[in-house]
């Protein structure tokens, strides 16, 4: 089994030192590398290679949104965990359209923190559909009416079928509840899935549920059992 490479951002020694030592003990996971600031993560990327980096938000210099923006844009991008102490807040949302997959709480339980990680390396993003709500309703209620307009334009290249998953995908719905609500197989709920990241130019799942907010989609839409 080939170890998830990891590599933690944080301006706190403590907690760099804390995630180095819960993820130690997992025989699939190996910590590469750890910067203290978002500085130093593009080189530490080139010449690790994590599958994963764990980013803190908040540090000195460069900020761990900057550098999840610019690590984004590289063609071989890592996965990215924002480490936060808050639930939902327009920095989480900002790193959240930038790419990362994900966020998790600084005092969440190690056995969770692994876990995210494991998850994020298979391609599935850490956002609960509690949390996934949370956010997007935050992100909602800040909407402007210049963002509805540029996100229904944007998402208007989807057809029926792809419209209807990523408004399911907005929900915080997994791909088994889409398949059963939509009456499809997981495996066409994921080729949607990946059709719809395609057209639109995103990188995730988290992204989809975020442009569907921004549309609107998911207080006019209704599908099946809604």
């Amino acid at each position: 089994m080939t170890a998830i490479k990891v590599l933690l951002v944080d301006d706190d020694p403590l907690v760099r030192a804390g995630l180095s030592f819960m993820m130690g003990g997992s025989a699939d996971i190996e910590i590469v590398g750890e910067a203290a600031d978002g500085a130093e993560v593009e080189a530490l990327v080139e010449r690790t290679r994590p599958d994963v980096v764990l980013m803190d938000i908040r540090m000195p210099a460069v900020d761990g949104l900057t550098a999840t923006e610019r690590l984004r844009g590289r063609a071989d991008a890592p996965q990215i965990v924002v480490l936060t102490t808050f639930h939902a807040d327009e920095q989480v949302l900002r790193a959240l359209r930038a790419g990362a997959a994900g966020f998790v709480l600084k005092d969440t339980p190690p056995a969770e923190i692994v876990d995210a990680v494991r998850r994020v390396a298979a391609g599935d993003p850490v956002l609960s559909p509690t949390v996934t709500r949370q956010l997007m309703a935050h992100a909602a209620g800040g909407a402007t009416d210049t963002r509805r307009t540029r996100a229904r334009e944007r998402v208007s290249v989807l057809n029926d079928r792809e419209r209807e998953v990523a408004v399911a995908v907005g929900r915080g719905q997994s791909n088994a509840e889409i398949a059963a609500a939509l009456f499809m197989s997981v495996a066409t709920v994921k080729t949607h899935v990946s059709r719809v990241l395609a057209k639109l130019g995103l990188n995730n799942r988290v992204q989809i549920a975020l442009l569907a907010y921004d549309a609107g989609l998911t207080e006019e839409d209704h599908g099946p059992g809604h």
